[in-house]
């Protein structure tokens, strides 16, 4: 692969090189189809070529690509009250940035700023990002260590364990920030209760409580918002991956007295809330709520679920079946980098989540066809495995 000695060797790479897609499907160079179950890590929520968003890009193209925030645009007003209009409650200003890292960074800010506090709690087994402000709230030593020193001040609580919470909450803390659904650590769901808990504490201690939506916002696990599960609102809502269709978006959603504490210049965006991504974003909004993509994502997840469950049956390797809608984990008894290559001779393509967790993050249009597909050729992949490992055995 020759983009290999231009980008250096930070991405772990399948032997795939992909030319195009439609729907739940992509095509690589050879024409080969697979069925896409890694979905561009959750970006490809509305499905590849999605024609609303194809549409609005190529319409806004014509119009003007670039406008910055410090003018107006209506392409821009049009998204931002479309996307206002499915907010959780109380969630009604929106700062628009370009990723999920920005969208943590910017969150951070206006919690700090808002509350004159700087102490941050986030969770053991979170990932909220990369860059510097991020990465610091995100757990795995392996991304943090090579970078320390990192931002001062935050504590780590055990996710789904209120006292643990409890004890790192000191009067300096600005926020706790967590994910209703753990993406990279495995796909790990809050315990019921949890959620409504940690809301709790964060009022009485007049704490901001952030959400990392990122992955699992948008429809992904059959409700809009992965929170509304347990019918909790968050103070700050962190958004990005298919917002906007598989352009770069992020949006950090505040209440509007936490980002009154703002003053101008103290956060901006070069290319936030670009025409372009706007666009795109109003068609995947659009597609999200009037296409029936949150009700499949709900009916095909419980399928997937069904299935995987008898295949745990049947093979001893899986550990453990986790998530809801489409957003699920694998948990097997063993390293799943094999079965990921030999799932891609069979023309599915599925994600890893740690080195024994299988993550499928399907576009939410993916159909019962596709599932049934993805589950024989896991079937057949495992039972490979099975007989590979009894004849070393």
């Amino acid at each position: 692969m020759s983009e290999d000695q231009f980008m250096g060797n930070l991405y772990q790479r399948f032997p795939v090189t992909i030319e195009k897609g439609e729907g739940s499907h992509v095509w690589d160079v050879d024409g080969n189809e697979y069925i896409d179950c890694m979905g561009g890590y959750g970006v490809a929520l509305v499905g590849h070529k999605n024609k609303r968003v194809n549409d609005a890009i190529r319409e806004q193209i014509d119009k003007i690509i670039t406008v910055h925030s410090s003018l107006y645009n209506k392409t821009r007003e049009e998204f931002l009250t479309l996307l206002i209009g499915l907010a959780p409650k109380g969630l009604t200003q929106v700062h628009l940035n370009n990723s999920g890292a920005e969208a943590i960074e910017a969150a951070m800010k206006f919690a700090r700023k808002f509350t004159g506090k700087k102490g941050m709690v986030a969770m053991k087994g979170s990932y909220h990002g990369k860059s510097f402000g991020a990465l610091s709230l995100t757990f795995n030593p392996k991304y943090r260590n090579p970078f320390a020193p990192l931002v001062e001040k935050v504590s780590f609580a055990s996710y789904g364990d209120i006292e643990s919470l409890r004890s790192v909450i000191d009067e300096d803390t600005a926020f706790v920030i967590l994910e209703p659904i753990q993406g990279e650590s495995g796909i790990i769901v809050a315990p019921e209760g949890f959620l409504q808990e940690v809301r709790k504490i964060c009022d009485e201690k007049g704490i901001v409580l952030i959400f990392d939506e990122i992955q699992a916002g948008l429809g992904r696990t059959g409700r809009l918002w992965a929170c509304d599960h347990w019918n909790t609102a968050p103070d700050i809502l962190c958004l990005a991956k298919g917002i906007a269709g598989g352009v770069p978006m992020g949006a950090t959603l505040v209440r509007p007295d936490i980002l009154a504490s703002m003053s101008k210049g103290e956060h901006s965006s070069t290319f936030g809330g670009n025409p372009i991504a706007c666009a795109a974003g109003i068609a995947a909004l659009k597609a999200i709520t009037e296409d029936g993509l949150i009700e499949n994502s709900e009916k095909m997840g419980k399928l997937f679920r069904e299935g995987l469950e008898k295949l745990k049956e049947k093979h001893s390797m899986i550990r453990e079946i986790r998530g809801k809608g489409l957003m699920i984990g694998i948990e097997m008894k063993f390293e799943v980098k094999d079965i990921l290559m030999e799932l891609i001779k069979k023309r599915v393509l599925m994600l890893y989540s740690g080195r024994n967790i299988l993550r499928i993050l399907p576009p939410l249009v993916i159909s019962e066809d596709d599932v049934t597909k993805v589950l024989h050729a896991l079937d057949s992949v495992l039972t490979e495995e099975e007989e590979k490992r009894n004849v070393q055995g």
